[in-house]
């Protein structure tokens, strides 16, 4: 299950794009769900770990990827800190739930942090919102319930 803190949170890391660049591992690169991530999110292909090709800018260093990639990748491999997803646009949201997902299936706890109201899609979901306690289901749940806090 995904939680969530909406608002100021102030033992979050929210600058990902510095805290990444400066503490990612070359490993999380190579990995088959950092792959997809990149592939679905920037549009662009894992050569190896010190090389993505974009199709905007040609070879890459990982440093370079987007901040909503850097994010995910801190989400998933960085189980020390509560990062702050406001960096993610909403196309990060399945990752997100997709992370979640994974880390449940390890008995493993994924807190973080919204500073905005993502969009989660229309399916269900299991989100537990740490303001309130309250896990929501569906987007017209979390709208409600987080509304006051974003």
């Amino acid at each position: 299950m995904l939680n969530v803190y909406f608002g100021d949170m102030p033992e979050a890391i929210y600058n990902t794009n510095v805290y990444f660049n400066n503490t990612y591992k070359d490993s999380w690169i190579t990995r088959d769900l950092s792959k997809d991530m990149i592939r679905a999110v920037d549009k662009s292909e894992v050569i190896d770990e010190n090389t993505i090709h974009s199709p905007v800018f040609g070879n890459m260093s990982p440093k370079k990827l987007s901040g909503g990639v850097k994010t995910l990748m801190l989400i998933a491999y960085d189980g020390t800190k509560v990062f702050n997803a406001s960096a993610c646009g909403d196309n990060c949201a399945e990752w997100i739930l997709k992370i979640a997902d994974i880390k449940q299936e390890k008995h493993q706890k994924l807190v973080i942090n919204l500073r905005h109201l993502m969009d989660f899609g229309k399916g269900e979901f299991n989100i537990k919102i740490l303001n309130t306690g309250k896990v929501v289901k569906n987007m017209g749940e979390l709208v409600y319930e987080a509304g006051e806090f974003v």
